[in-house]
Order: C-alpha cells, then structure tokens, then sequence
C-alpha cells in the first residue's frame, strides 16, 4: 500500500489520539511507516468489541446490587482485568481474590487488603465498598480510561 492510501476512517473511536503504525511504501518504493486512525471495518469490529465489553460489566453489576458478587467483581471487569492479574497487583494468590469476590468473605476484609484493592482501581476503601456508588456508575470508555502512559509508550 502506498502512503498516500492508508485509511483515515477515524469514527471517533479514540479522538484521533490513536494511530495503527502501517508499513507502507514511500514514492522511491521503499518501506516506511504510515499511521492510520483507522478503516471502515476494524471500527466496526472495535465498537463491537467495546459493546461486549460494557454488556459483561453490566451483567457484573447487576450480580453486585443483587448481593451475589462483591465490588471487586465490579472493579475487575470495568477495569478489563481478571483474576490472576489482579491477585499479581495485590500479591495474593488467585484462588484468595476468588474468594474475595463473594460477599461474607468481602465483608470481612481487613482493611490493609481493602486498602490494596482500592489502590489498585484508584478508589477509596469507602468508594470500593459504596453500592450505591457501582449502581449509579455509567459504563464508558475512552481513551482517558486506558492506561495513557502504556498507551503513550507502545504506540509513538
């Protein structure tokens, strides 16, 4: 593909803050890279995507304001994170945030290992625990969402 003809099809995805790194030939003939906000069909299939995304924390939710799941359930899936990489974050094994996830073993949480969950979804301890809170939360993303950094470091 020819630099001039890389797609430009932003759909507003990211703001056009996000540009795919494309090898494409320069007017000599020789490789270089070009950036693309994006095409037609790859939007297509992100905002698909994204739609599954907020389709599954809303599923999450509704078993949190039901009492079946604790707020870290809320948490890992608004935050696109599972289990194990949360047990990483907060040094414990995965089968022990499992059991965090239910509610009788949420609610007896120490507050140290309130503490860490909460550092790590950048929330109080009264934020992570507030029900009403995840109730009244509006599920979105963007790209202030996303890591900015990690975004900043892989794709300049």
């Amino acid at each position: 593909m020819k630099a001039k003809d890389v797609p430009q099809d932003d759909a507003n995805m990211m703001q056009g803050k996000w540009k795919d790194p494309i090898y494409t030939l320069d007017k000599d003939g020789n490789y270089t890279t070009s950036y693309s906000l994006g095409w037609d069909t790859k939007n297509a299939v992100m905002l698909h995507a994204w739609e599954e995304i907020k389709d599954k924390v809303e599923v999450v939710k509704q078993k949190v304001i039901a009492g079946e799941l604790s707020p870290i359930a809320y948490y890992i899936e608004k935050n696109i994170m599972d289990v194990g990489l949360l047990a990483k974050y907060v040094g414990k094994w995965k089968w022990t945030v499992k059991k965090h996830l239910k509610p009788k073993y949420f609610n007896k949480l120490s507050n140290e290992m309130l503490e860490k969950y909460a550092s790590e979804f950048k929330l109080t301890i009264e934020q992570l625990k507030d029900i009403e809170r995840i109730k009244n939360d509006t599920i979105s993303f963007s790209l202030s969402d996303l890591d900015k950094k990690q975004l900043s470091n892989e794709h300049q």
